[in-house]
């Protein structure tokens, strides 16, 4: 791990070097375009070979499709349904809702909110299986009203998709599910194949090459945001207690390879406990040799002079997820601007919002934060405005419309409208 400390000389151009943008790798570009254009021209046969290649299944293309349902036992079962319900009233509670007014000439103007009709969402498969994103995202889905929801998440080697997330999938709404990963996968609800029909939106986190193929097919279909490896920024002061900033840091650790972990601290007696205290906790922990390479690679202890400058710090990073463990958590939240999701308080960790709080988890990485907004359901929706004059409010706006004409030379903008006044009094 690397520890920063502002008394530390080049301690400004190393924070420059932690904070990231999240473009492409030039390699990883390629690669995907290559990919996209070889499922775009074959279809199956492409996203088939790929599949194999990168160390999936050998299927047939009729078996590309789940049709086996999951089986669960009732713990598992109650897990999902309670988390469920959490996320479901949290989508429904952020979902806009239509509207009208009337403008100052007497127009009538509003806006409407229809579900897409068909969406693809990701899954991602790695090194666990994420049962908990397929509530962060087709729970949304469905809470929007989409009618269709495929899915797409890797299968293992013998061809078998988890039993839980199965399960919860079809539980939150998944109308389809296909046994495809990786930038294919993306492809494939892009463009469509033979046995898999392209959507119009696609959601989910997924690693550099899924992220990367999301951005190259934006504008064929719509897109989510660009959320990729888990990473976390822990704001804390001396009142946090080391064990438990530690074990915050390792969670997202967990995710393994290109995870981010940082803390910013005005601690140093927080500082030198805490890296104690993440060789301690990962030795540990089952997952220890993602842990020990995020460790080595991912993680960043840096102390600071002021809380002041903690915050800046945060809303320079974005981080997916802040967590704020310090003597007024909430006083620093309400500084934090630039954020995927806050949790607030040492009893706010953040595997509550990964797994069943209510907010999805499926958030934006790599400095996106000071960009995008998490998903949410109203991504699963289309924002129509509308306009409905009558004669008089026409009338009334008539003026306004041919002095725009006429600013802009657009003279038949300003026909269109004085040619409905004109021939209804010669009617």
């Amino acid at each position: 791990m690397e520890i920063l400390r502002h008394t530390d000389p080049g301690f400004n151009a190393a924070i420059e070097k932690l904070l990231r943008k999240a473009t492409p790798k030039a390699e990883v570009e390629a690669t995907v375009r290559d990919i996209l254009r070889e499922v775009r021209l074959r279809g199956d046969a492409a996203v088939l070979e790929y599949t194999k290649a990168f160390g999936g299944p050998d299927l047939r293309a009729e078996e590309l499709r789940e049709l086996r349902k999951g089986s669960v036992d009732q713990k598992i079962r109650d897990a999902i349904e309670l988390a469920h319900a959490n996320v479901k009233q949290f989508a429904q509670q952020s979902l806009p809702k239509d509207w009208q007014m009337h403008n100052a000439q007497g127009g009538l103007v509003g806006e409407r909110f229809t579900p897409f009709e068909r969406v693809g969402i990701y899954v991602p498969g790695g090194t666990a299986p994420l049962i908990s994103t397929a509530l962060m995202t087709v729970t949304l889905a469905a809470a929007a009203g989409v009618s269709e929801i495929a899915v797409a998440t890797p299968a293992d080697a013998s061809g078998a998709i988890n039993d839980a997330l199965l399960f919860a999938l079809e539980f939150c709404g998944a109308t389809e599910v296909y046994k495809m990963g990786g930038a294919q996968a993306i492809a494939a609800l892009a463009f469509g194949t033979e046995r898999v029909r392209g959507v119009q939106k696609i959601a989910g986190p997924g690693n550099a090459y899924v992220v990367e193929a999301k951005r190259q097919v934006f504008g064929e279909v719509s897109i989510d945001l660009l959320p990729g490896p888990s990473e976390v920024l822990v704001i804390a002061d001396e009142s946090a207690v080391p064990s438990w900033v530690a074990a915050e840091l390792l969670a997202q650790a967990e995710h393994g390879k290109g995870s981010g972990i940082v803390l910013v601290t005005t601690s140093e007696r927080l500082l030198e406990a805490v890296a104690l205290e993440l060789t301690l906790q990962c030795s540990q922990l089952s997952r220890r040799e993602h842990l020990a390479g995020v460790l080595a690679q991912g993680a960043h202890l840096v102390l600071v002079s002021t809380m002041f400058e903690a915050i800046a710090l945060c809303n320079a990073y974005a981080p997916e997820h802040c967590a704020i463990l310090s003597q007024d958590p909430d006083a620093v939240a309400a500084k934090v601007h630039n954020a995927g999701a806050l949790f607030i308080g040492a009893y706010s960790p953040v595997a509550a919002g990964d797994f069943m709080a209510g907010p999805s988890h499926t958030l934006p990485t790599g400095g996106g934060g000071k960009s995008f907004a998490g998903l949410m359901a109203d991504m699963f929706v289309r924002r129509t405005s509308w306009v409905k004059m009558d004669q008089e409010a026409l009338s009334k706006s008539l003026p306004i419309i041919e002095a725009f004409s006429a600013m802009e030379g657009l003279d038949a903008h300003g026909h269109s409208a004085a040619i409905r006044l004109r021939d209804s009094r010669s009617a």
